[in-house]
């Protein structure tokens, strides 16, 4: 089964290292288009926008990268509890005419308490779910082309009805979460259930209980994960970049990290910590899976590491358990999207090709060749 592969858009940030300003780079739009422009003609099928306070809003940075690509699908968050249903349809719906069908949806529904709090939302963890549940009943009736009657503990709409329709025939749902109430909800609504990435074996899992779980609902799921990659020519050198990222996180720098991501009630977010419970000395998982990332940055904290080969083994490994989407970032995201691009997309089967096949730079202001065709370079120019 081809893959799809997705790139991330830094809206919170990008740089060379973790914990410094030092090879920092502006959170520009600027900044931004040149991300999506090169992971849509690099053949990325899609960028996920982060979500919160300390990003720019997903919603007006997709709007704007829309214009500047052609081909590059956006999965942006809807909060429910922070918007209504019918609204946020209609959002999506407008965004999805106006990109040509590019738009999908991330269902985010935890999050850093003090920012929930912060936006007005003080339901308890499983309360969310149960919100998130209603959220999306109306949604998908409004999807669906129904007008929508809801009464129910969080929400009640009379009459709902979305005059205009989405470009697609149906706007596709992402969502990740681990906790009982989180995969109740996916069983029931969602199009593609998200991990983070945790070892295969802890992978394999959660999804063998979201599929028994979407089996009562009479569904099927398909399964995605979100991870980092540090890939370069040899192992040895992506394992020394993969420490160098780090270099300026000290132990108080990653403790205060630590403290705060603590906090968060998201069970995913538990899963990533318990990944860092023995420390700064056990991060490598296994040797080619490293959680140093995680050390200061919420959500996804593991990282694939190694050359082309090693990374393009272990994503055939999750491939092999159901996950046929790997949502993908590195430091910093423009070069590290060239180094996937060109190490480990050839030896996938991907979803979306590049724009041009061409590679390499003119030889002898000859024309470019691939070797071994019947139109290979000239041996009086190699």
């Amino acid at each position: 089964m081809p893959l799809h592969i997705f790139w991330f858009i830094p809206t919170q940030g990008d740089g060379r290292f973790l914990g410094t300003t030092k090879g920092g780079r502006a959170a520009t739009f600027d900044y931004f288009a040149q991300v999506a422009r090169a992971a849509d003609v690099l053949g990325y099928e899609g960028v996920l926008l982060p979500t919160g306070r300390g990003c720019e809003d997903a919603w007006m940075t997709a709007a704007g990268l829309g214009s500047v690509t052609e081909r590059l699908k956006f999965l942006v968050a809807v909060r429910p509890g922070l918007i209504s249903p019918t609204l946020a349809y209609r959002m999506a719906a407008t965004l999805d005419r106006q990109t040509r069908g590019r738009v999908l949806i991330n269902v985010v529904t935890g999050g850093d308490t003090d920012e929930l709090h912060g936006d007005g939302l003080f339901l308890s963890h499983d309360e969310r779910y149960e919100q998130t549940g209603e959220f999306l009943s109306i949604w998908r009736g409004l999807d669906r082309g129904e007008t929508v009657n809801h009464a129910g503990k969080h929400y009640r709409v009379s009459g709902a009805r979305n005059l205009i329709p989405a470009h697609q025939s149906h706007i596709p749902l992402y969502f990740g979460g681990s906790s009982p109430a989180a995969m109740e909800v996916a069983a029931r609504h969602i199009d593609l259930y998200l991990t983070w990435g945790e070892p295969p074996q802890q992978v394999a899992g959660k999804i063998a209980r979201a599929r028994e779980l979407a089996a009562t609902e009479g569904r099927e799921l398909r399964f995605g994960i979100r991870l980092h990659v540090i890939v370069r020519d040899t192992v040895e050198e992506a394992r020394r970049d993969a420490e160098k990222l780090i270099e300026y996180v000290t132990p108080e720098i990653a403790a205060e990290g630590q403290r705060v991501l603590a906090k968060y009630e998201s069970e995913g977010q538990k899963r990533m910590l318990e990944l860092q419970r023995n420390g700064r000395d056990g991060l490598w998982l296994q040797p080619d899976l490293w959680t140093g990332i995680g050390l200061v940055r919420g959500g996804a904290g593991t990282a694939m590491v190694g050359d082309g080969a090693a990374v393009a083994a272990l994503m055939e490994q999750y491939a092999s358990l159901g996950i046929d989407t790997f949502i993908l970032s590195g430091y910093p995201h423009l070069e590290e999207a060239y180094h996937f691009a060109e190490h480990v997309f050839p030896r996938l089967p991907l979803r979306r090709a590049a724009e041009d096949s061409r590679r390499g730079e003119v030889v002898a202001n000859g024309a470019v060749r691939i070797p071994g065709s019947a139109n290979a370079v000239p041996k009086s120019v190699r």
